[in-house]
């Protein structure tokens, strides 16, 4: 993306056990924020994690996150788009109940892939029940990989909106996604200012980090990886505390993917299992044949050794506290270090273990 390299991350709040950072120098349209939480890091380091507690995880940050733009007068009148079935992770009415954010109506579309000879040919909107509240602020909370989805129903929101007469204020996401997100939101909002001028754009929530997907026909180090859809680090911005604390632990850099299928992760809790045992199979049954030292450099996101200044621009840290990130960059020193002794079979081993133990109530 262009003039990404020119990006930096700075602090805005740190209140409540929440940390929050905007994104400056990108000469962006919208506004871009990441938010850091003690669960929201364990829901995301952790794919033990399942259920109604994928959910609560969210709920503290989603919170503070929704004062914060409530006195920044943000949101208004607040209409939430469900965009089924991943918006229901999300934390959103909950939060503007928590808040006093009144929410005057919530809207319902499902959007589905559409195949044809086992190829994706396209998407359908299969179910919708909108709503709409001119001038008001629309919250959204959906995974962003692709992004097509989330497109597809915004246009078709937004036509809805313009049949009926009547425009949105603003757009406010909340997200675990990646930077194809902030790619594909700069082009909807010169998109929608053609015919809404005075659309104020999108304010984009991340949590964790705006992190990567693996592109078409990269299946990663591993080989395992699905292009599109698992999300790593490499050429994201990921947050500080996120940063430390995965790195204070072995294994959880090595997932397939920061949040795996959302939605199975909640509903569908053997086809999560699946996966991720899948993936943990897979590596111990390559583990010889996988390159260690690319895979670190891969999940990582750079190449190793490095110096503490193009650490520094990596990681998009260079108007943070010089302290914290010195720490941290001597932290990745030592968890590169501490991996030379330690085998992927060891780690796959352990992570097979460990899930299957967790979650043995679940397999079927």
């Amino acid at each position: 993306m262009e003039n990404w390299k020119d990006v930096q991350i700075v602090p805005e709040f740190c209140d409540q056990g929440v940390d929050c950072y905007r994104l400056e120098g990108g000469h962006f349209l919208n506004e871009y924020y990441i938010v850091s939480e003690a669960e929201t890091r364990k829901l995301m380091n952790h794919p033990e994690v399942v259920g109604y507690e994928v959910y609560a995880s969210l709920v503290t940050a989603t919170s503070q996150m929704m004062y914060y733009l409530k006195e920044k007068k943000k949101i208004t009148s607040a209409n939430i788009l469900s965009i089924l079935r991943g918006a229901l992770n999300y934390p959103l009415e909950e939060s503007c109940y928590k808040e006093h954010i009144r929410v005057h109506d919530i809207s319902f579309m499902s959007s589905e892939r559409v195949f044809e000879n086992g190829e994706m040919t396209g998407l359908e909107i299969k179910y919708c029940k909108l709503a709409t509240v001119p001038n008001s602020t629309l919250l959204i909370g959906d995974i962003i990989a692709s992004g097509e989805t989330l497109v597809n129903c915004l246009r078709y929101v937004i036509d809805y909106y313009r049949k009926q007469g009547a425009k949105l204020r603003n757009i406010v996401l909340f997200t675990i996604g990646g930077t194809q997100g902030v790619e594909i939101l700069e082009k909807l909002t010169q998109e929608i200012r053609v015919y809404w001028p005075g659309f104020e754009g999108f304010v984009t929530v991340y949590y964790e980090g705006i992190f990567s997907c693996y592109e078409e026909g990269n299946k990663g180090v591993s080989g395992i990886n699905r292009a599109l859809i698992d999300f790593y680090w490499k050429g994201g911005i990921i947050a500080p505390a996120f940063r430390r604390e995965t790195l204070s632990m072995q294994n959880p850099l090595f997932e397939k993917c920061t949040i795996y299928d959302g939605g199975a992760r909640r509903y569908e809790i053997h086809e999560h299992i699946e996966e991720v045992l899948e993936f943990w199979n897979g590596i111990l049954e390559r583990a010889d044949s996988i390159d260690k030292q690319a895979l670190l450099e891969e999940k990582l996101g750079h190449p190793l050794p490095i110096s503490y200044e193009d650490w520094l621009k990596d990681c998009h840290y260079e108007k943070l506290d010089k302290k914290t990130t010195r720490w941290l960059y001597q932290q990745e020193r030592g968890f590169v270090e501490g991996m030379r002794d330690v085998s992927l079979k060891e780690i796959a081993r352990q992570r097979i273990d460990e899930f299957t133990t967790t979650l043995r109530k679940y397999i079927l």
